[in-house]
């Protein structure tokens, strides 16, 4: 036996274990990233909407308007942690972020800025950064707000009126708050986010939901002077603020069209990154985190972390710029969060935590809030690493070499295309369907590459695949054997 056959044999056996039943044998999610559950107080109401590290704590804020500090929070065992009241009082917090000693909370109605300055725990300051949106005490009027980004702004984006309609100004719309506490419209046709976060580049992404003018759930990018499709809250570009940063009104969308045959009639329409395809990858997308950690997280640096609050999950995004606009793929990683997943933020040790809420939509995991933490044990799951779109078809990228045989053959790949209608009613079926033709497959010589080259790529669809027969070089299958491109441009 050669000795990459041999070491490769060992890898798996160390897996799977030598007296493993048949059922048994291969590894789970938990092998590589078990989650670790806080034990939340009984008299915490936790419904975790904003994560932030404040003074050497977690600080989490909740959905009730409350802000608490989670003592040893990065301890081995997390039920040694302690929960503490910092602020209560405040407006459903969806955002938070720290600068020079101070907690940045998003709220419904504002950001605000609190602080701590005797060293009780407590905040005993609380002060207005900026309140110059409106709202009218409609359930949904969510407020997501971001980090800093590098010139010091916080982007809020902002739920329409009832998910539905702008009744009161900027909402559908995302916003910059200044340093100084001014506000920047920014860009329109938000309807229902879920969360907002960067990636490494520090480009700015929120997650929208499925619903009138979005097919699906999905991953948009917000770049200042765009619209990101729902052309409800057009009607605030009459105002002299608007007006002046964004300059005159897109031309409005026709209902029933779809996404990239409007986005080339419009010049401001920036389509769906990435769809989350429904219900496939969830229902409800939620909070972002990007793994800037260099390795500490696993091999998926630079990647985004999605959560998706129905399906109590956290999914992989892998981005690329095709055409000067972003597309990408995403992956499932991980399921079995607490409650439904709604807000996520990375530690510089390597931990991701996931705060969690049921309230007003049901979710998979059966508690009604949740605080969870997840590492990853050093152990490298087999996995699609990325997916890229090329001229001629997709290249694949892997965590360990591939089996050269089960990823040379053809039979082992289901490839499928659909798109959204991009309509005013709610949501969308998959339309379009087609069955591309993988007509070739190359395999790099290191094995961790596959090329698969495609006949009947279609601009504009998701490309839907699954390595159902892919193996690792020791033998193992994927361990999430599926991946959904989202290829609105075709590369040169």
């Amino acid at each position: 036996m050669k000795i990459s056959k041999l070491l490769s044999a060992l890898v798996l056996s160390a897996l799977v274990g030598s007296n493993a039943s048949a059922q048994d044998k291969l590894p789970t999610e938990a092998d590589y990233y078990p989650i670790s559950a806080f034990n939340v107080p009984e008299s915490v109401n936790l419904e975790a909407g904003g994560l932030q590290w404040y003074q050497g704590k977690l600080a989490v804020s909740t959905r009730r308007g409350d802000i608490y500090l989670v003592e040893n929070a990065l301890a081995d065992d997390v039920k040694t942690a302690k929960f503490s009241l910092f602020a209560r009082g405040l407006h459903e917090v969806l955002g938070l972020a720290e600068r020079d000693g101070w907690l940045y909370a998003t709220q419904r109605c504002e950001v605000s800025r609190l602080k701590d300055e005797n060293g009780d725990g407590k905040a005993d300051i609380v002060e207005d950064v900026c309140d110059k949106w409106s709202i009218n005490g409609d359930y949904h009027e969510y407020a997501f707000g971001s980090k800093f980004d590098k010139d010091g702004n916080i982007w809020v984006v902002l739920c329409l009126t009832g998910s539905f309609t702008s009744n009161v100004s900027y909402r559908g719309w995302c916003v910059r708050v200044t340093p100084d506490g001014k506000m920047i419209p920014t860009c329109s046709g938000v309807r229902s986010p879920g969360g907002i976060g960067f990636n490494h580049l520090g480009d700015v992404f929120y997650t929208d939901n499925q619903g009138p003018w979005n097919g699906a759930c999905g991953l948009k990018h917000l770049e200042p002077g765009k619209f990101v499709g729902n052309p409800s809250g057009f009607g605030w570009y009459d105002l002299p603020e608007i007006k002046s940063a964004m300059g005159k009104k897109p031309t409005e969308p026709v209902s029933g069209s779809r996404m990239m045959v409007e986005a080339k009639k419009i010049p401001e329409l920036n389509p769906t990154c990435v769809y989350f395809p429904y219900p496939k990858m969830g229902k409800s997308a939620s909070g972002i985190a990007c793994d800037v950690l260099g390795g500490k997280f696993g091999p998926f640096a630079n990647q985004l972390f999605v959560g998706d609050q129905s399906d109590s999950t956290v999914m992989r995004v892998c981005l690329e710029k095709v055409k000067g606009h972003y597309q990408g793929a995403c992956i499932p990683f991980l399921q079995g969060i607490g409650s439904g997943t709604l807000s996520l933020q990375f530690h510089e040790d390597g931990s991701l935590f996931v705060g969690g809420t049921n309230r007003g939509w049901g979710s998979r995991g059966p508690k009604p809030y949740s605080l969870d933490r997840i590492r990853w044990t050093g152990k490298v799951p087999f996995e699609i690493h990325e997916m890229h779109a090329k001229p001629d078809g997709f290249e694949l990228t892997f965590t360990h070499p591939v089996d050269p045989a089960t990823a040379a053959d053809a039979k082992g790949y289901d490839l499928q295309t659909y798109t959204y209608i991009y309509q005013s009613s709610y949501g969308s079926p998959e339309v379009d369907h087609t069955k591309p033709t993988i007509e070739k497959i190359t395999v790099s010589d290191d094995k961790k590459t596959v090329r698969l080259t495609v006949a009947g790529l279609q601009e504009g669809h998701v490309h839907e695949l699954h390595c159902n027969g892919l193996k690792s070089e020791a033998g193992l299958p994927l361990l999430h054997k599926s991946a959904y491109y989202t290829l609105n441009y075709i590369p040169e």
